[in-house]
């Protein structure tokens, strides 16, 4: 992991063969992310993959049903 400073980080992570990655224990730390939660996974074709906690989400969209 390369720490960029206390907000950031860079770090590679490896798909598994069932298409599955492990979230590093700092992101999971920086966005209390944890067993049982649920993510919303966006892609764009020329921008990549994001990850976003549901309820921020939903929060976000200005919609509190999950």
């Amino acid at each position: 992991m390369d720490k960029i400073d206390n907000d950031r980080f860079i770090v590679s992570v490896k798909v598994g063969p069932k298409g599955q990655i492990t979230i590093p224990v700092e992101a999971r730390k920086m966005f209390d992310i944890k067993e049982g939660d649920t993510l919303m996974v966006m892609g764009d074709k020329e921008r990549g993959i994001a990850l976003l906690k549901a309820d921020l989400f939903y929060s976000l969209m200005g919609d509190q049903q999950k």
